[in-house]
């Protein structure tokens, strides 16, 4: 028996990279995953595909995780397709937009960074937790930049991941006596598109060579730190931001 079976999961950003691969194994360890799309419906179309022909149960969903009304949406028709109860929320979706110092960013900028990391981590948990039973779990999407301020151009990004951090915590100490866990990862250099757009080849060679393993990180290294999070073999794990970056920043 895989250990999440009998779970239904939504995974935001499901389209592509960590998101994906969160995905995939949410459904090998044997989870319903409804996986969430904003606007790319061809690679959520590909994530489902790759889900089905191993056999697991999906369905694609889009929604802009940003705002309230398609949050509720999700949910609604998550419940709808797996039943009443939500068991796993993974939060992914969110991304840097572009990098900018401060000179050169304005308020709407870094609101909107602040949107598509904070708020909707907000909004989905909001909407999924009244359907959570006890032994649920969440797992939120923070950074390495969360940490140490991110590199050259990062200040929005790294303070809405600083802030999914300290949301963390705290949704941790109060859904705790629900029996609901709270949990962030906390990625590197990571191998993903996120990389591929908003960091140089040249810097990316260097981190991998001062990192401790020698190498980026991969989607599926991700995955696998989430599906624990979201199992019972994490059962006494809640409020920790868990560093996945080879070494190369400790906490």
């Amino acid at each position: 028996m895989t250990k999440l079976n009998g779970k239904v999961a939504i995974v935001t950003g499901a389209g592509r990279d960590i998101g994906r691969a969160v995905a995939l194994e949410l459904a090998r360890q044997g989870a319903k995953v409804a996986i969430n799309f904003r606007g790319n419906e061809e690679n959520a179309t590909a994530t489902l595909a790759e889900i089905e022909r191993a056999g697991g149960t999906a369905i694609k969903v889009r929604a802009d995780v940003t705002k309230g009304d398609e949050v509720a949406q999700l949910v609604a028709e998550v419940r709808k397709a797996f039943g009443e109860e939500i068991h796993i929320l993974a939060n992914v979706a969110g991304g840097m937009v572009e990098r900018r110092p401060l000179a050169d960013m304005d308020e709407e900028f870094f609101n909107h960074v602040m949107q598509l990391n904070v708020t909707s981590t907000f909004l989905t948990t909001k909407a999924v937790v009244p359907h959570m039973p006890a032994g649920s779990a969440i797992v939120n999407f923070a950074s390495q930049a969360g940490r140490d301020g991110g590199g050259p151009g990062a200040c929005a990004y790294a303070t809405s991941k600083g802030a999914v951090m300290t949301f963390t915590r705290s949704m941790a100490k109060e859904l705790g006596p629900r029996g609901i866990r709270v949990n962030a990862l906390c990625p590197g250099m990571i191998a993903t598109t996120f990389h591929d757009t908003f960091t140089k080849d040249e810097v990316r060679k260097n981190v991998a060579a001062a990192t401790p393993l020698r190498r980026e990180g991969n989607s599926e290294e991700v995955a696998a730190a989430t599906a624990w999070l979201a199992s019972e073999d994490a059962a006494f794990v809640t409020g920790a931001n868990i560093d996945i970056n080879g070494g190369t920043f400790f906490s």
